[in-house]
């Protein structure tokens, strides 16, 4: 496995923060709804990767369709940080506009979130 770097984020106010550790610089825009309306840049890791460090008491929750994926935001600036994702039940799905050291240098990859149930597989 390739050696992980950290890469911290949070939300607007500052209220919630978290670390993510990655192999890679690697990410998704996905064209479905929701992701579409909100400008989530989609970078999947699994929970031994993700570490909440603060804010879980200023976190709410959002679920729609088929109230698998829970959509997190911070109910004091409106930020949506992170989901707990369909496609990754056991994992996290950062928003990569919430990194602190930004995109740059990501391969964000398209996915085709319109048609998810054919084109779940692709996400890896």
């Amino acid at each position: 496995m390739s050696e992980l770097t950290t890469y911290t984020g949070g939300c607007h106010c500052g209220a919630v923060r978290f670390q993510i550790k990655l192999p890679q610089k690697k990410a998704i825009e996905c064209n479905c709804s929701i992701c579409h309306m909100k400008g989530f840049i989609n970078v999947i890791v699994t929970k031994e990767q993700f570490q909440l460090d603060q804010g879980e008491e200023a976190l709410a929750t959002y679920t729609f369709n088929t109230h698998t994926a829970k959509h997190r935001f911070c109910s004091r600036c409106g930020i949506h940080v992170f989901t707990r994702p369909r496609s990754h039940p056991d994992g996290f799905d950062v928003n990569g506009r919430c990194l602190d050291a930004g995109l740059d240098g990501f391969d964000i990859q398209p996915f085709d979130g319109q048609n998810w149930e054919e084109s779940v597989a692709s996400i890896q």
